[in-house]
């Protein structure tokens, strides 16, 4: 019986499986084959710790942002608050000055009125002292004339 090169080609690759199922290569690769699947594994749970502390991470600055806008929005209002505070004591503040500033020039009015109405009356009196010494001076000599006059009537009846 003559075998053609395909029936040895065939009983080369039977016993070449064979020699390699002796030496247990089927296991090596099975052995190499599972710690790659387990490297895999690795880092697949690797992988997903890290996405799970990045997934925590993001929540605690999404929680911290959360906060921080609160915090602003408080910071803000506070400051408006403050600003209305200020802004109603200026507005006292103004109001007080322009009181007191009022009242000074009511003062200061009063005190020129009173000023003006002293000079008047010292202006009167003095025109009215001025007038009576005229009257005065003008009477003496009228009186002095009355005396001149009697003194020639008393020489004329004498």
């Amino acid at each position: 019986m003559e075998f053609d090169a395909e029936f040895y080609f065939l009983l080369g690759a039977v016993l070449l499986i064979l020699y390699f199922a002796y030496l247990g290569v089927h296991k090596m690769i099975g052995r190499g084959l599972d710690s790659h699947i387990d490297r895999i594994k690795n880092e697949l749970d690797e992988a997903s710790r890290l996405r799970a502390e990045a997934q925590a991470l993001f929540d605690s600055f999404a929680g911290k942002t959360a906060q921080a806008e609160q915090q602003a929005a408080s910071i803000v209002a506070q400051a408006k608050a403050e600003a209305e505070t200020l802004a109603n004591e200026a507005q006292v503040r103004l109001e007080d000055y322009i009181a007191r500033r009022k009242k000074q020039a009511d003062e200061k009015i009063a005190q020129a009125e009173a000023q003006a109405i002293a000079d008047v009356r010292s202006a009167a009196t003095d025109a009215a002292i001025k007038a009576a010494e005229t009257v005065l001076k003008a009477s003496a000599d009228q009186a002095a004339f009355v005396d001149q006059g009697i003194a020639s009537i008393k020489t004329l009846v004498n």
